[in-house]
């Protein structure tokens, strides 16, 4: 047979790169929209065997249909870049003008559609909005809703997943979940591709119209930690508190993280809803059963990508000494 050709867009963000990293090596033509070629993870997917890559802009109605053409699959995960509904629209209407088999669309829930008085999370709510209008056209899709990427953690001062680094050398993560209310996770990179690769050798037949929760693990704030303590070998505490934004954030981002602040922290919403929540995680061990855990990456990939940031904590091989001012709700 010949190889698959899958359409995939914002290719060098950390899901289309790591479907398109295990799509390649097993022969798959890849179409690989990109804004632009600047970086080293769209250097890296550019010189990767099957891959093409399509640079230009998904507003452009001609080249998203150039992009479509003849394609039998896509995953498309679309961002705020632009006005995500009208995108997500028309990548919907052309890979159907176009005949596609099968549409994986990463999506995300609209809290408000539950009778709760749930606040919605305008960045997600934007996704489920795509979705329900691809199902609306009848094309033959599936919906992947992925958990929190392992990958956001960082001890930069970014908001919301924030691993400070203390004086004793102990890390306290900062946010708004109740620390014994578990979360969903995965490992984007490493297990957001292999996932979505299987999802599409099983078909439509068996995931058309379905939702997915892809997690693979399900864990409190406090586990996190405790896993994390584990594979940096020193003390990692969570604090229950608001989210603290002290450096430029993108447009929209604001909002949506106040939004998540009241309807997951204050309210203790599920993350994916109360109806995909429950699935955590073993549909997604159903389909990807290689995935990285949490404590692994803590151990393998967060110094690794600490380091390429310029930190340099790792290198401090003293040993680290345990707090004994810490009164944090939630630490572990």
């Amino acid at each position: 047979m010949p190889p698959k050709t899958v359409v995939t867009i914002n290719s060098n963000g950390r899901q289309s790169a790591s479907f398109i990293r295990v799509a390649s090596a097993v022969g798959w033509q890849v179409r690989a929209q990109m804004r632009d070629t600047n970086g080293i993870v769209a250097e890296e997917l550019s010189n990767l065997p099957n891959v093409t890559v399509f640079v230009g802009h998904l507003e452009n109605a001609k080249f998203v249909d150039s992009l479509f053409k003849n394609a039998q699959l896509a995953f498309i995960n679309t961002t705020h870049w632009g006005d995500e509904v009208a995108i997500g629209r028309a990548l919907a209407d052309a890979a159907k003008k176009a005949g596609v088999h099968h549409y994986i669309y990463s999506s995300m829930p609209d809290h408000s559609v539950y009778a709760n008085n749930w606040r919605p999370l305008p960045l997600w709510a934007q996704k489920f909005t795509v979705e329900n209008y691809i199902r609306q056209i009848g094309l033959p899709a599936t919906f992947v809703y992925c958990g929190i990427y392992h990958n956001n953690f960082t001890s930069l001062n970014f908001p919301l997943f924030r691993m400070e680094l203390q004086p004793n050398k102990s890390f306290v993560w900062q946010a708004p979940f109740h620390p014994d209310i578990p979360l969903p996770w995965l490992d984007a990179e490493h297990d957001v591709g292999p996932a979505v690769l299987q999802i599409f050798k099983e078909g439509p037949g068996k995931w058309a119209g379905k939702r997915i929760a892809l997690a693979f693990s399900h864990l409190t704030p406090k586990q996190v930690c405790k896993a994390f303590s584990r594979g940096l070998s020193r003390p990692v505490y969570y604090r229950q508190g608001p989210i603290e934004i002290a450096c430029p954030v993108p447009t929209g981002y604001r909002e949506h993280l106040e939004a998540l602040e009241e309807t997951l922290g204050r309210q203790r919403a599920p993350y994916f809803g109360p109806d995909l929540e429950e699935d955590c995680p073993n549909v997604a061990l159903g389909i990807w059963e290689g995935y990285r855990d949490m404590e692994e990456y803590a151990r393998e990939v967060f110094p690794v990508e600490e380091a390429a940031n310029g930190l340099t904590w790792m290198e401090d091989h003293e040993t680290p000494q345990r707090a004994v001012d810490l009164d944090f709700q939630g630490s572990c």
